[in-house]
């Protein structure tokens, strides 16, 4: 079982060799995909309350993990085609947001950067 995100790439990577799909995963196709499937996550929740969404029955929050691992999949295989580090980019737009949303400034705010 992979331990860490890049255990889960290389288990990932392996899966696709196996079946030569590397042939397939261009950017471009990772990043429809990867669209697509956030959609299908995107439409489970479709017409609920704010409430309903918080409060999932066991057989759709299990329908929803699997979205959300077709996401974190393509997720992973789109950075790995483009030589990106996930993590790095992540803590690195992180601190970006911290610079841009300054606690005193955004807290229990909805608004944009720009209109703080």
């Amino acid at each position: 079982m992979p331990d860490s995100l890049a255990d889960l790439a290389q288990q990932l990577q392996q899966f696709n060799t196996d079946r030569d799909w590397q042939q397939f995963h261009s950017p471009k196709n990772l990043a429809s995909a990867l669209v697509v499937e956030a959609a299908e996550l995107l439409e489970h929740f479709q017409w609920m309350t704010e409430a309903q969404s918080r409060d999932l029955p066991q057989e759709k929050r299990t329908a929803v993990g699997a979205e959300v691992a077709d996401v974190l999949l393509y997720l992973i295989q789109l950075a790995d085609a483009l030589g990106i580090d996930p993590i790095a980019a992540a803590q690195a737009k992180l601190a970006l947001n911290a610079q841009k949303y300054p606690v005193e400034r955004a807290r229990g705010s909805s608004r944009k950067y720009d209109e703080l």
